[in-house]
């Protein structure tokens, strides 16, 4: 049986290989590792081949939440900044504390959480508020390279943080795990982490920064753009989300995808320009279509690998591997999986390992909020690097791609520090969730 599921294994990883050989994109050599799985899975009736159509679409729709939380999300998102509401802010940030640099760090840090974190994807971040970000820090002193490390840093936090995550729900909706009880254990490591990573990149200066030259090369935001129009939509958003907690048997839930379309229709009724909808919604999607593809296509992975044995055969592996062990290789494998199968390496690995810790008594909410802040850093890793690749791209750093990531060394190892504090003491934080509930 190990050898028959093995070979299936071998199979699924030399499909993947050989398309990714072939400049496939990430997305159809995931796909390609998912049907020469059942292929070779059929050839011992795990699962017959006339059932292989069924589960390969079964897998597609896995996700079918995410996805909408994800497409609702970002085209808010972008309705806030076709408005000017994000050059509105970042402008407001230079005039009004370019004296006092630690503030200015601090809130450009939490304008690029925010895209993110109502997103699930730090890659949205850096659409909708890298430009300009990018170039505030530059004008406060900060080197390029500095610079496009800032983003990579905080724009994966940002993927982490709630109230999306991507990879939490993954996990949750794999091991059965209710997707609640999250906004503590992941917001105050990643708000810490992110603090520590503006203050130590952007500490040193280069220079003295001219304000009168950064507003200048800063687009213009329209005339009547005001705080209330940016922040209503905002509070439309977080107040829907906190009412029905409120007031939980009067206020009905109606789930993300709800909330950020009316959020969004706040946010086209109070914008100060004109905005074509139906077209700013067609692009957005447009630029989506890659990370919901990946989505997808995770979804039928992980129909193929659970129906052909190679889901129990990796679990058995990773149960197998002495804690202390595991524990070490976790630096390493979580970062790397995702650099190779981006949102799929939490349904490879995360789900097995989760069910694992769970049963020798770690608390699989902690848990997955820790894995939460290590899936991140494998986006700066070849072959994908999304989120790394689109740092560089909009700081406009033109040196190598390692020193670029070699600037990082320091946040990435603090990151990792954390996240397996988190997982090792995960019993003893339990707290965080309760007091999130």
């Amino acid at each position: 049986m190990y050898l028959q599921i093995g070979i299936i294994l071998a199979v699924m990883v030399i499909a993947y290989a050989v398309a990714n050989w072939r400049k496939l994109s990430i997305e159809l050599s995931m796909l390609a590792a998912a049907v020469a799985g059942g292929i070779a899975g059929a050839f011992i009736n795990t699962p017959p081949f006339g059932q292989l159509a069924r589960h390969l679409v079964e897998g597609s729709f896995t996700y079918l939440d995410v996805m909408l939380v994800f497409s609702t999300a970002t085209i808010f998102m972008a309705i806030v900044r076709e408005s000017g509401g994000v050059n509105y802010v970042v402008r407001g940030i230079i005039r009004s504390f370019y004296n006092k640099r630690i503030i200015a760090l601090l809130l450009l840090m939490v304008i690029i959480l925010i895209p993110g974190a109502l997103t699930g994807a730090g890659s949205v971040s850096l659409l909708v508020v890298g430009a300009p970000v990018a170039l505030a820090l530059g004008y406060l002193g900060i080197p390029k390279r500095r610079v496009a490390a800032i983003l990579f840093i905080v724009a994966g936090l940002s993927a982490a943080a709630p109230p999306v995550n991507i990879w939490a729900m993954i996990l949750c909706a794999g091991t059965a795990i209710p997707y609640v009880g999250f906004e503590l254990p992941l917001g105050i490591p990643i708000l810490i982490l992110g603090v520590f990573t503006m203050l130590f990149l952007g500490w040193k200066r280069e220079g003295k920064m001219d304000q009168e030259a950064a507003l200048k090369d800063m687009p213009e935001v329209p005339a009547r753009m005001s705080w209330w129009r940016v922040l209503l939509p905002f509070l439309v958003f977080f107040g829907l989300i906190v009412a029905y907690r409120i007031w939980p048997f009067a206020m009905p839930i109606l789930g993300l995808p709800l909330e950020f379309t009316i959020a969004a229709l706040v946010a086209f009724l109070v914008s100060p320009k004109r905005i074509n909808v139906l077209a700013l919604s067609r692009d957005t999607i447009k630029r989506l279509l890659p990370l919901l593809a990946t989505i997808v296509v995770v979804g039928m992975l992980q129909q193929v690998m659970t129906a052909t044995g190679v889901r129990g055969l990796l679990s058995y592996a990773l149960i197998s591997t002495p804690l202390v062990l595991l524990f070490i290789l976790l630096i390493i494998i979580i970062p790397v999986s995702e650099g190779v199968l981006t949102y799929g390496a939490a349904a490879v690995f995360g789900i097995p390992l989760v069910w694992f810790l769970d049963s020798i008594g770690l608390h699989a909410t902690i848990v997955i909020a820790g894995l939460s802040l290590l899936w991140p850093l494998g986006d700066g890793l070849p072959p994908t690097a999304l989120i790394g690749r689109l740092s560089v791209m909009v700081s406009e750093y033109k040196d190598s791609y390692w020193s670029f990531l070699r600037s990082t060394w320091v946040p990435w190892i603090v990151i990792t520090i954390v996240a397996m504090l988190m997982i090792i003491f995960s019993a003893r934080l339990e707290f965080l969730v309760r007091w999130s509930m």
